[in-house]
C-alpha cells in the first residue's frame, strides 16, 4: 500500500448487475442475464488501482455468495477490501439493468434493505478512512438510515484527518422516493466537498435548467471547491476552479457500452490528483489530468460490462499518443 498521501478510498455500494444478453431490448424482452460486478464507487477504486494506484473500498455486501465474490474482485483488482463488512441478515443488491433500443438505460433494482444500506457508522474502518488523500463517495449512500450516518460520519472523519473529499452524485432516479428528495438530498451535503464531478444529464437535474453554458454550471459551484467537472459524454468535460475554467475534448472511439466509463473517468482524474496535487491549482497540469482521464473513459466504452473494461495506464498512453 502507498503512503497516506496517495490513498483514494471510495466509500458506497458495490452489487450485481444483471445484463441481458443480447443488446437493445427491455428487461422484459430480455431473453437471459449475464451477471457482472457493478457500483460505481466500487468502480472507481477498481479503476484507481488498475492505473498502478492505492485505493481502498468501504461498504457493506451481504454474507451471501454474491457478497464474498464482490469481495473476492475487489481483492483481486489490488483494492484494500479490509473496511468491507458482512451483514447475515441482508443480502447483497441486485441491479437489472438494460440498454433499449432508443439508448436508453433502464434499471430495476432489489434492494429491501439490501447490506449496504445497513452499513453503521459503529462499523467503519475509522484507521483505514484517516490515511485516505481522497474519500471519494456518491449520493446512493444518502438515502436511507442506517447508512445516511455511517455516510457522513465518514466524510466528517476523512475531512479532519486532512483528505479531499470527492463527490459523484451518480443520479438513480428509480432509487429515490421522489425527485425532490433526491435534489435536496443530493444537494445536502454539496458545500462539503473538494472536488465535484456531475454530468449533462444531473446539471439539468440539479439546476432545473436543460444547459450546459457556464451561467448554468456555476449555479452548482460553491467558493470552498476546488475543481468542478461537468461531463459532456463524447464531447468531453468542462473544468471550473477559483482561478481558471476550460474544456478539454474527448478521444473519439467506437463506443460499445458507456457503462463505468464515467467511473473510469473519476478514477483516473483522482489517480493523477494524489500523484501530484498541485495539479488542482496548475491550469497545464490540470488540463493534462483530464485528457488522461478522458482516455481512460472512452477506453472503457469501447468494451462490454464497466470492471472488465477498465484500462491500464499502458492503454490510456497508447491513446493519447494516437490522436
Amino acid at each position: 500500500m502507498a503512503g497516506k498521501r496517495e490513498l483514494v478510498i471510495s466509500f458506497g455500494e458495490m452489487l450485481i448487475d444483471f445484463v441481458p444478453t443480447v443488446a437493445g431490448v427491455s428487461l422484459a424482452e430480455a431473453p437471459a442475464f449475464v451477471k457482472a460486478p457493478g457500483g460505481a464507487p466500487a468502480n472507481v477504486a477498481i479503476a484507481v488501482a488498475r492505473l498502478g494506484g492505492a485505493a481502498a473500498f468501504v461498504g457493506k455486501l451481504g454474507d451471501d455468495e454474491f457478497g464474498r465474490m464482490l469481495a473476492g474482485i475487489l481483492r483481486d483488482n489490488g483494492v484494500d477490501a479490509s473496511a468491507v463488512v458482512f451483514d447475515s441478515g441482508a443480502r447483497t443488491a441486485l441491479a437489472f439493468v438494460t440498454l433499449r433500443a432508443d439508448g436508453e438505460r433502464e434499471f430495476m433494482f432489489y434492494r429491501n434493505p439490501s447490506a449496504d444500506m445497513l452499513l453503521t457508522a459503529a462499523e467503519l474502518n475509522v484507521e483505514l478512512i484517516k490515511k485516505a488523500a481522497v474519500f471519494h463517495y456518491g449520493s446512493i449512500s444518502l438515502i436511507a438510515e442506517p447508512c445516511r450516518t455511517a455516510h457522513l460520519r465518514a466524510m466528517e472523519i476523512a475531512k479532519g484527518a486532512g483528505a479531499l473529499l470527492s463527490y459523484d452524485p451518480n443520479l438513480r432516479e428509480a432509487l429515490w422516493p421522489s425527485r425532490d428528495e433526491a435534489r435536496t438530498k443530493i444537494l445536502s451535503i454539496w458545500d462539503q466537498a473538494d472536488i465535484v464531478k456531475v454530468s449533462e444529464v444531473e446539471l439539468e437535474f440539479l439546476t432545473g435548467i436543460d444547459s450546459v453554458e457556464d451561467n448554468v454550471v456555476m449555479k452548482l459551484w460553491r467558493p470552498t471547491f476546488k475543481l468542478l467537472l461537468v461531463t459532456l459524454g463524447d464531447q468531453g468535460c468542462k473544468y471550473y476552479t477559483k482561478d481558471f475554467r476550460g474544456v478539454v475534448p474527448s478521444y473519439k472511439v467506437q463506443q460499445v457500452d458507456t457503462t463505468g466509463a464515467g467511473d473510469a473517468f473519476v478514477g483516473a482524474l483522482l489517480r493523477k490528483i494524489v500523484h501530484d496535487p498541485s495539479s488542482l491549482q496548475d491550469q497545464k497540469k490540470l488540463v493534462e489530468a483530464i485528457k488522461f482521464a478522458n482516455a481512460c473513459g472512452a477506453i472503457t466504452a469501447t468494451k462490454k460490462g464497466a470492471i472488465p473494461s477498465l484500462p491500464t495506464e499502458v492503454e490510456v498512453l497508447r491513446l493519447i499518443e494516437k490522436a
